[in-house]
């Protein structure tokens, strides 16, 4: 089964396109957290961000590049929220990959909340050597 960026990427649904080229199309968000909210999305579906290659999000990331810039310049944004939601768990509605590109404006009041947790005696370094790369 489809999913709705796949549907909006073969024109079965209509959208507000902000760009296109062979790898990845940009449109705004039909419920966008402020006016001008984009959404960066692979033409091929990586069901998440960890799935697709990375030229592919290389290039994503440049087209949010321009997007945040044509937001802070046109619409007086004074700065973005560039995300991705990656997986059920963190909060990714439709398995395909895609970046939002939220312009920000001082007060507006929408910067996302998360709760802070505290390492205790030597947690930090136990999750540093597990990581570690």
């Amino acid at each position: 089964m489809a999913t709705v960026f796949e549907k909006i990427i073969a024109g079965e649904i209509p959208s507000v396109k902000l760009w296109e080229d062979s790898e990845c199309i940009a449109i705004l968000d039909i419920s966008p957290v402020n006016k001008g909210h984009a959404l960066v999305i692979s033409k091929k579906c990586y069901p998440t961000f960890t799935d697709a290659p990375l030229e592919t999000l290389s290039h994503m990331m440049a087209i949010a590049r321009r997007i945040d810039a044509k937001q802070r310049e046109v619409l007086g944004a004074d700065g973005t929220n560039i995300m991705i939601n990656n997986s059920p768990a963190s909060g990714q509605e439709v398995p395909h990959l895609h970046i939002h590109v939220i312009p920000r404006y001082s007060g507006d009041g929408k910067t996302p909340v998360f709760s802070k947790e505290a390492y205790s005696g030597d947690e930090a370094k136990e999750y540093g050597e597990k990581l570690h790369l």
